[in-house]
């Protein structure tokens, strides 16, 4: 049997897997996204009337703004706590079953649901919360802090708290692999800590940036129950424009919408593998 045709055979499950349950929805939804609906009843057509209501809607641009500065935020977060994490467990921890009890004592709070872990900062920062009664207690504040809880902040808390380990992983696994020689190379050559660090740790350490900026980004830009719960939904995302859509029915508006929001998440993965070579890291 040739070898092209031993190729195709076992590449044909996992395409067959791929085009039913990833390729094939896509496409339905991008049909529907040009369906008409009415207050009762969704019609087949192709019309782009969901398009040119989403497009000619300030809130449209209000709520992607504000998806996007969720994203930007949480990615500075977790880049920042991410780089410090991986950069510890990599460097400064020298056994490497330490590194490995450390590494996985971090992945411990995600044996949880993540709406568990969301919902249990609702109590810590509320009124009469722990966050609040502490600071009273300490006489650093003389009443409760309001904006603890269902405000911007709580929202980026809880993205931060969900996904800084995504930023964790890809980094680590890239800094292990950099070569100490390297590192020694450059103490020899009169390299302070700083410049190390600078020319010689983060430009290796790029690709593992870049995969985790690619998993935050995109799970903070499609995420809409925590906007939901933590901001007590006084605030909106993208996430919570679809979900409204289809509490309500209107699922051709939905399917736009996340037509949209799919669009605008592979132009920034494109613009973020620009930078780098991902495929070598993969």
């Amino acid at each position: 049997m040739p070898r092209s045709l031993i190729a195709w055979l076992q590449v044909t499950p996992l395409s067959l897997i791929l085009m039913g349950f990833l390729v094939a929805p896509i496409i339905m939804i991008v049909i529907v996204s040009f369906w008409g609906a009415t207050e009762f009843s969704i019609y087949p057509a192709f019309q782009f009337d969901n398009y040119e209501f989403l497009f000619g809607s300030p809130v449209t641009y209000k709520v992607f703004l504000a998806t996007f500065k969720y994203a930007l935020i949480t990615w500075a977060f977790t880049l920042v706590i991410g780089f410090t994490v991986a950069y510890f467990l990599a460097f400064h921890i020298r056994s490497q079953p330490i590194q490995i009890a450390l590494f996985l004592l971090c992945t411990i709070p995600f044996w949880t649901s993540n709406i568990i872990r969301m919902i249990s900062w609702i109590p810590f920062l509320g009124r009469n919360g722990i966050a609040n009664q502490t600071l009273i207690s300490w006489g650093v504040i003389d009443a409760p802090l309001d904006w603890l809880l269902y405000s911007d902040f709580s929202v980026i808390l809880a993205f931060v708290h969900l996904y800084t380990l995504f930023m964790v992983v890809p980094i680590f696994n890239t800094m292990m692999r950099i070569d100490k020689s390297l590192l020694e190379a450059a103490r020899d050559g009169g390299a302070s800590g700083f410049q190390t660090l600078r020319h010689v740790i983060i430009p290796l350490t790029k690709p593992g940036i870049m995969i985790g900026t690619i998993f935050v980004v995109t799970l903070v830009m499609g995420d809409f129950i925590t906007v939901r719960f933590m901001s007590g939904s006084q605030k909106a995302n993208v996430g919570r424009l679809i979900s409204n859509d289809i509490a309500l029915l209107q699922y051709p508006s939905a399917a736009a919408t996340a037509v949209v929001l799919l669009c605008t998440v592979l132009i920034v993965i494109a613009i973020l593998m620009r930078f780098v070579n991902i495929r070598k890291e993969l």
